[in-house]
Parts: C-alpha cells; sequence; structure tokens
C-alpha cells in the first residue's frame, strides 16, 4: 500500500487530481451564471457536469500512465514482470476510485440541485418545470419552477406621501413580467394583501401558489431614486439574486426593465423578440408624467375600493395632468379610459357624449400603442361597460391576453362578458382560471360566489362567500352573496340576521343588480324580510356607506313604508323623490337604479300605471337574452310591480318564468315564502302551486 502512495505521488495524480476538481468547479459555476443569459436549452448544464465527471478517471488514468517532462509528454517507465502486473492492478484500482469519486459528486449535484428545478420532468408530475408542494390548506398541489409573486415595495422616502412611487415602480415591474407567457406571475391584486417582508415567507408563497418572491424597497428624494430588490426561492428560504439601484429618478424606467430582465434570466424563462422588446420599452420619456400617472394609479385602487365619486374623479385628474405633460402617453389614456368607465358602471352614469368622447380616448390610446396590452383592455371594457357590445369587448380581452398572458385582469372581464351572455360554464371555469394567477383577489372569489347563487348552487356560494370574506372582511358582493345563500336556499330569515351581525355595520350593502333591493339595500332588506320595517327605516337614517345622495335615501324609505302599508307616510317623500328621480331620467335616461327607484315611487302616489310602464320600460331596455345578469333582475322588477297593482296572473307567469332560468340570486321558492312584496298575490292559487313546485339548478348539482 505504501508502494502504491509514493507511486501516487511520483507521479503527480495528487496534483491532477485536485487540479481536475477545481477545473471542473469553476467550469461548472461560469457555465450556471452564463447559459441562462444566451437561454441555452436547460440540458446543458446537466450534461456538461456528467461529462466532467467521466473525465474524472481518465484524467487520473492518464496521470499515472504518462509524465510531463522538458522533453514533452512521456510514458511512465511500469517495470517489468510482476512489477509491470502490479502497477497495472494499481491502475485499474485508481480508475475504479476515480469513476466512484466521480459518481458521488454528480449524485451530490443532482440530489440537491436538480429536484429544484427539474424534477417535475420526471414521470407521475403533472406539469414541465414543476415541484411537488403542500399548500396552507395542507393538500398537495403543483408549484410552477418558473413562477414569482412581486410583493408591496416598501417606501422609504421622507416624504411619507411617496407610497405611490413605491407601488409604482412595483407595478410596473410586476406589469412587465406579466408579459412573459413562460412565467407564472401573480396579479398585484393578491400580492397587495401582504406586507413589504411578510415574517413566513413560505407560507405566503403556498397561498400565492409560486416557488419565488421578489421583495423590494424604494426610496425617493429630489431627482434621485434607491430601488433595492431581492429575489427569494421561497421553499429553500435562499436568496437566488439581490441588487441595488442608485439612479437618477428619470432613469426609474430602465431600472424596472432591469430587474425584469434579471428575474425573466434567473428563472430560465424563454422570451420570444416581442417580449423581450416589452421589457425595455418605457411607458413615457417624460419622469415628471409619469410621476402624475402613478398618483392615478394610487387614486385609482384606492376609488375601486371605497366606490366613491370624489376618488375616481381625482384619479381621473392625475391621468388628465400626466396625459397634458404627454400626449403620446398611452397607458396613461387607456387607464383614464378604465377608471371613467368604472365610474360609469359602478357608481354613476355617464351620459351620452361622455361615453363617445371615452371611446375616441380608447381608440387614441391603441393607435398610439397598438401592442398595448392595457389599451386593448380599455377598449374592451368602453365596448362592455359603455354598450355592453359583447363580441367586440372580448375580441380586445382575449388580445389583450395574447400580449400579455399573466392579464388576470382582462380574463376576468372575459368571464364577466361570458356571465352576461349566460355562458355559465364558461364563466366559472374562466373565474378559476383568473385566481390561478390572482388567488387572493376577493373580488374574483365573490362574483364566484354570485354566479353560485344564480344557479343556485346554495352551499358553494356560501362556502365561497365565507371563504372571500377570510381575505377581505369589507368585499360587498360575498357579504351580498353570504346572505343570498342564507335566505334563498331555507327562508330563514333569523338566520340572515345572525349572518348581518357579523358584518361591518358601515356598509349599506347597495347591489347593483337585483329587485327592490336593488333600491332600499340589502341591509334593509333582511329587516324587512322579517318584518322589521322600523329597523330597516333606521338604516336610511344612519350616515353609512357609501354616501348616499337625496334621491337615493327618499327612494328607499318610500319603498320601506309602501310594504309596511304605509301609504300616507310615505307621501311626502315620494313627491320629493319623484321629482329627484325624474329629472335624472332626463338627463340618463337608461339608468336602471333610478328606474327601479321611481317604479316603487310611483306605486307610494297610486300611480299604478305609470309605475308598470317604468318597469317594462326597463325590461325592454335590458332583457334577460341581452344581459343574464341584469335581465333576470328586470323581469322580477316588473313581476313585482305586477304583483303590487293587481296584475296577478301575469305576476305569476313572470315569476314561474324567473324560477325556470338561472336566477337564483334573485328567486327562489323558499323566498318566495318570506318576502313581503308578494303578500298581495300570496293566496292566490296559481302563486300557491308555485310554492311547492321546483326550481332550475344549474350544472353541476
Amino acid at each position: 500500500m505504501s508502494s502504491f502512495v509514493s507511486q501516487l505521488k511520483q507521479r503527480r495524480v495528487y496534483r491532477v487530481a485536485i487540479g481536475y476538481a477545481i477545473a471542473a468547479w469553476l467550469a461548472v459555476q461560469i457555465a450556471a451564471t452564463v447559459l441562462p443569459a444566451f437561454h441555452a436549452p436547460e440540458f446543458v448544464l446537466p450534461v456538461l457536469i456528467v461529462l466532467l465527471g467521466v473525465g474524472f478517471p481518465v484524467a487520473l488514468v492518464l496521470a499515472w500512465a504518462f509524465d510531463v517532462t522538458p522533453a514533452g509528454i512521456e510514458k511512465t517507465p511500469e517495470g517489468t514482470g510482476a512489477s509491470a502486473a502490479k502497477n497495472l492492478r494499481y491502475a485499474w484500482a485508481l480508475a475504479g476510485v476515480g469513476l466512484l469519486v466521480a459518481a458521488t459528486g454528480v449524485g451530490a449535484y443532482w440530489f440537491w440541485h436538480y429536484p429544484r428545478t427539474k424534477r417535475a420532468t420526471e414521470p407521475g408530475v403533472a406539469s414541465e418545470n414543476s415541484v411537488p408542494e403542500k399548500g396552507a390548506d395542507a393538500t398537495e398541489h403543483v408549484t410552477p419552477q418558473k413562477s414569482v409573486a412581486v410583493l408591496p415595495f416598501e417606501s422609504l422616502s421622507d416624504d411619507k406621501n411617496a407610497a405611490y412611487f413605491a407601488d409604482g415602480v412595483q407595478d410596473e415591474i410586476l406589469t412587465k413580467l406579466a408579459g412573459v407567457a413562460d412565467l407564472k406571475v401573480i396579479s398585484r391584486t393578491s400580492t397587495a394583501k401582504y406586507k413589504s417582508k411578510p415574517e413566513d415567507l413560505k407560507t405566503v408563497a403556498q397561498q400565492l401558489g409560486v416557488a419565488n418572491v421578489l421583495e423590494g424597497t424604494v426610496q425617493k428624494a429630489a431627482d434621485k431614486v434607491r430601488v433595492n430588490v431581492q429575489l427569494i426561492d421561497a421553499r429553500a428560504d435562499s436568496h437566488l439574486w439581490a441588487k441595488t439601484y442608485d439612479r437618477d429618478i428619470k432613469d426609474v424606467f430602465a431600472v424596472e426593465s432591469e430587474v425584469a430582465q434579471e428575474i425573466a434570466d434567473i428563472l430560465q424563462a424563454k422570451l420570444s423578440p416581442a417580449e423581450a422588446n416589452t421589457l425595455a420599452t418605457a411607458p413615457t420619456k417624460d419622469p415628471a408624467a409619469y410621476d402624475l400617472f402613478l398618483k392615478g394609479e394610487y387614486e385609482h385602487r384606492a376609488a375601486l375600493s371605497a366606490q366613491t365619486l370624489e376618488q375616481f374623479d381625482q384619479a381621473a385628474a392625475w391621468y388628465k395632468e400626466a396625459i397634458a405633460r404627454d400626449p403620446n402617453f398611452a397607458l396613461a389614456i387607456a387607464q383614464l379610459v378604465v377608471c371613467r368607465m368604472r365610474r360609469h358602471w359602478l357608481v354613476e352614469s355617464l351620459n351620452e357624449s361622455e361615453l363617445i368622447e371615452i371611446g375616441r380616448m380608447a381608440k387614441d390610446a391603441l393607435t398610439l400603442a397598438p401592442n398595448l396590452a392595457e389599451a386593448h383592455v380599455a377598449l374592451g371594457v368602453f365596448h362592455y361597460y359603455g354598450f355592453r357590445q359583447y363580441e367586440p369587448a372580448l375580441t380586445e380581452f382575449r388580445r389583450a391576453i395574447e400580449l400579455q398572458p399573466n392579464n388576470s385582469q382582462a380574463l376576468q372581464f372575459v368571464a364577466y362578458v361570458h356571465r352576461r351572455q349566460g355562458n355559465w360554464d364558461r364563466t366559472l371555469d374562466e373565474l378559476g382560471k383568473s385566481l390561478e394567477q390572482d388567488p387572493r383577489n376577493a373580488s374574483i372569489t365573490g362574483n364566484l360566489a354570485q354566479t353560485y347563487c344564480f344557479l343556485r348552487r346554495w352551499k358553494e356560494a356560501e362556502s365561497t362567500a365565507r371563504h372571500t370574506l377570510t381575505i377581505d372582511p369589507h368585499e360587498a358582493t360575498s357579504m351580498n352573496m353570504l346572505l343570498v345563500s342564507c335566505l334563498n336556499r331555507s327562508g330563514d330569515e333569523r338566520e340572515a340576521l345572525r349572518v348581518l351581525s357579523t358584518f361591518p355595520s358601515d356598509d349599506l350593502l347597495l347591489p347593483n343588480s337585483g329587485t327592490l333591493v336593488m333600491v332600499i339595500g340589502r341591509r334593509a332588506e333582511t329587516f324587512v324580510l322579517n318584518r322589521d320595517f322600523n329597523a330597516a327605516l333606521k338604516e336610511w337614517e344612519k350616515g353609512l356607506k357609501p354616501a348616499r345622495d337625496e334621491k337615493q335615501r327618499l327612494s328607499a324609505k318610500t319603498a320601506i313604508r309602501v310594504l309596511a302599508g304605509d301609504f300616507n307616510g310615505a307621501q311626502a317623500e315620494a313627491d320629493k323623490a319623484r321629482l329627484l328621480l325624474e329629472a335624472r331620467l332626463r338627463e340618463h335616461p337608461g339608468e336602471v337604479r333610478s328606474m327601479r327607484a321611481l317604479s316603487w315611487v310611483y306605486l307610494a302616489l297610486n300611480r299604478k300605471e305609470d309605475a308598470t310602464n317604468i318597469a317594462r320600460q326597463a325590461l325592454e331596455l335590458l332583457p334577460p337574452d341581452k344581459d343574464a345578469v341584469l335581465g333576470p333582475a328586470n323581469l322580477a322588477g316588473l313581476a313585482e310591480i305586477q304583483a303590487r297593482t293587481g296584475a296577478t296572473s301575469e305576476a305569476v307567469s313572470t315569476v314561474r318564468r324567473m324560477l325556470s332560468i338561472p336566477a337564483g340570486e334573485i328567486v327562489s321558492i323558499a323566498r318566495l315564502k318570506i318576502d313581503p312584496v308578494w303578500d298581495p298575490i300570496r293566496n292566490d292559487r296559481g302563486f300557491q302551486e308555485l310554492l311547492v313546485g321546483k326550481e332550475l339548478v344549474g350544472p353541476g348539482k
């Protein structure tokens, strides 16, 4: 053995082994850094490691057999006879040892590195580039390796009003990444629920369904900005990359592009030429216009949450200032269009001339930037919210998804358009896909609960609504749907009161679709169904949100008094409400909420024919075949007025139709049994037959 060791030293095998190991290690490190930059196939690095491993025993044997001398490479003398045979056995032993060491090294690399990056390609794993994880709900699911969530960036600026800027930098990086088809990128709506640096990063990543998380801070001072970012493998809690950028404020666009490019490279995402160009493109060349735009985005998000006119208008004002500085700022124009259309759809209708102007702006944005996903979303929203032009809207939303595959907002709009068209199965499927990109978006899950209610799938509606309220206790759609699933499933009005008592007490819960509830709100309606009309009236005496204008308050109290049979008490408020509502409808003749309210005001004033005519007008404006969400509500709204004006057979016929279509948010047999709206026809034989009949339950049950 001592002879073998001495020969190893003499033949310089130790030196070759150490030198080869160092050189191989350096080669692997350099390759791991350089190959992603050139978008080399992912198999190249493992193949290189195997080749280096195979070369190790070969190098040892060559070191044994040959020697480097001043005269060149010469064969090492082997001796003769027994000595030569012994040396040959030593050489084979050395080769075996070298092969064992190489195999151990390659195996160790494979064990520690390969499972985190490529095990998803092995048999039995659901999708390429994925690794199995245990989610927060302890159920096994698959997390794509090429997935990332960009958490809210922390503002370190001395100016506490500069939070909008940190939000904007985060949002722009996220938006750039969302355009890479090879990445799964979580929407901002979901990541906004978390802190900038959460304590339990692994749980956050599991809840969002990603393998990697980007954290960052932004410090803005005068004309300078510092952006600090770090990309973390949340499963292993290990840093993949970190960098600090100190730049002039005018160079913030370059920082956002560089960060997005670095992340794409590190995650080995394949970029098309168009995607690479998008990553490098700045939305404007004017830093001041960009700053104004970011203020608009910040206010727009606040308006979408609070749904107040003032905040929508303030956001629009910031966008307009940005556009005034840079008339070619297509992204600002597109977002102004979306902001104005949301105000029109959610809060207060715009008139026809205002809508025409917004449509022109949407087309201008698309002319300036034909490949801007947000411009296509804006034009789609204009078609959808402005005129319910479903097919043109779908065309624009689908094009946005082609340009920006991770655009969850566009996919949501596709789902909501399909719901208006009555494509219920597609709606459920597309909302599910939206949640993959935006798993903590309470608006999506709230709308999913509403869709289940329309289909009378009460248990799914209830569980989805309850889950949503764990994400956002103030999500209005889910509060509405939790009450609906309770009332319309079992008709248990006392249970509904108990549920109502668990909600925040500062919201009237005014749905955008519905029958009488559209006038009095879900909170007051819950008391009405318990026949506590005084409690319902008191709800409209409080200073609740959303802020009520006078016509809302007067018409709500009028309708409640009509249900209570207090026509004398309703007269004064009804007279005032009529003047306000008629004036409003002269300016906005298609505003369904005002039409619904005016029909009940006319009832209070004993103008039965006028009440029926305006209810029928609302139905003709939006029948079920034009809008599968609001159309059934207009149909039921007419049935309510028919029941109250003595048109009993017509009311029964209309309700029968309602029970045969997906209209569970509005009508169910259990609800018919308790709702005082139907008291005037409750003893009618036809109505009684409805109460022992059947109602449509949507697919899936």
